[in-house]
């Protein structure tokens, strides 16, 4: 980064999925995104598979993804990260959502975003502090029973880093959301792997001033 960049904002960033998942923009081009990986999964479907039935899953597929961008979208997303190939024939119920940048002004004129990931992190349990591509970011983690009072169908393990804009004016936050549905009787380490991944995925981020 050179020192021009570095008294200026950036404009993005770039952030690195796993091998056989896909990204879905939420702004514009969301429609094309989702239409390629209805597609490709039809392309997977497993040999022998009736083509009659093609058409149904097809629809199923195509209204289960709408669900999860209407749900992306609902909670301020901007880009949805998704895995649209298995694993070793284990289709992983997995998601990250990046959402779009808020405006938090700051308590003082002196203060800046450190007061604010402090403050966070004295009332969220389980915060810790991380660092990405030179800027501290405020991590958190914790499991989500289900409720449907709450709208919250399945419980799931969530992960959430919470990333101030270098330089931005007034000062701006990136948050990034990590969600994985927990299947009744499930092995907790097979979770805990889930976790290392997103954050292996959280490692590859780098701010763009392009």
């Amino acid at each position: 980064m050179t020192t021009a960049e570095r008294s200026r904002p950036p404009n993005g960033f770039n952030l690195v999925p796993p091998p056989g998942w896909d990204v879905i923009p939420l702004r514009t081009g969301t429609k094309e995104a989702m239409d390629h990986i209805v597609r490709k999964a039809v392309t997977q479907l497993p040999a022998g598979f009736p083509k009659d039935d093609i058409p149904k899953a097809r629809l199923k597929l195509n209204q289960e993804m709408k669900k999860v961008v209407r749900q992306a979208r609902a909670k301020g997303g901007m880009t949805l990260y998704l895995p649209t190939e298995r694993l070793h024939g284990v289709a992983l119920p997995v998601s990250i959502v990046a959402s779009e940048p808020i405006d938090i002004p700051r308590v003082r004129p002196s203060s800046g975003p450190e007061a604010i990931l402090a403050a966070l992190a004295s009332v969220t349990p389980g915060a810790e502090t991380r660092t990405l591509d030179d800027t501290a970011a405020l991590r958190s983690e914790r499991e989500v029973p289900a409720d449907a009072t709450q709208g919250v169908d399945v419980a799931h393990r969530r992960v959430e880093y919470f990333v101030p804009v270098p330089d931005s004016a007034p000062d701006q936050y990136l948050a990034f959301s990590f969600s994985a549905l927990i299947a009744p009787g499930s092995d907790p380490a097979f979770y805990d792997i889930l976790v290392e991944l997103f954050d292996a995925v959280m490692g590859t981020f780098r701010w763009s001033y392009a």
